[in-house]
Formats: structure tokens, C-alpha cells, sequence
């Protein structure tokens, strides 16, 4: 499973870039430090791709540790990027496949 997600990671990274949400400049170390799911309440939901969720992710990899085996983001990636209308729609896709790879569903 390990080489499927690089793999999506990798695309995820990709269309982020595609799509221009992707930043060359970090949110404030303050907003890092959010508590709340996806800090929400700190970032925009392509910040917390960027700069928690793939690091995050490729760490777990790179140290060979378990993957979340649960995980959600695709409601949440919805609700943020409506407003961009049908041109996320493939960012949306790689989110959901991530979603199912890792929560085990086909």
C-alpha cells in the first residue's frame, strides 16, 4: 500500500500545483500549532495539504511507520473548494482516493 499512496501524494502535490493552490511562503508557525481538525480555524484546507498533511504523510512513510487506517478529509476538501467549481474536480478525486487507499476500501 505504501507505493500507492507515495504515488497519490505525489498527485496530490501535482494538481495543487495545477490548480494554483499551491504557496511558496509557510503559514505563521502560530497557525502550525492549531488544534482544531485540518486548522481549519488558522489556514485554508490547501495550507494544511501542503504543509501538514504531505509532510506528515511522507514522514510516516520515510520512517516505514503505520499509516492512519481511518481517514476522512474528502467532506471537508468538498466544503472548501466549492467555490472553485468543477475545475477541482480532479484535486477532489486524488483526495478521495487517498481517503479510500488508506481507510482500506476499494
Amino acid at each position: 500500500m505504501s507505493d500507492v499512496v507515495k504515488t497519490l501524494l505525489v498527485e496530490l502535490e501535482t494538481e495543487l500545483k495545477q490548480q494554483q493552490l499551491w504557496s511558496t511562503i509557510p503559514p505563521q508557525p502560530a497557525a502550525m500549532a492549531s488544534t482544531v481538525p485540518f486548522c481549519y480555524d488558522t489556514m485554508a484546507l490547501e495550507q494544511w495539504l501542503q504543509f501538514i498533511f504531505l509532510p506528515r504523510m511522507q514522514a510516516l512513510l520515510d520512517a516505514r511507520l503505520a499509516l492512519p487506517n481511518k481517514i476522512s478529509v474528502l467532506p471537508v476538501a468538498t466544503e472548501a473548494f466549492k467555490a472553485h467549481g468543477v475545475r477541482v474536480a480532479p484535486l477532489l478525486s486524488i483526495i478521495a482516493r487517498i481517503d479510500s487507499t488508506l481507510s482500506g476500501e476499494k
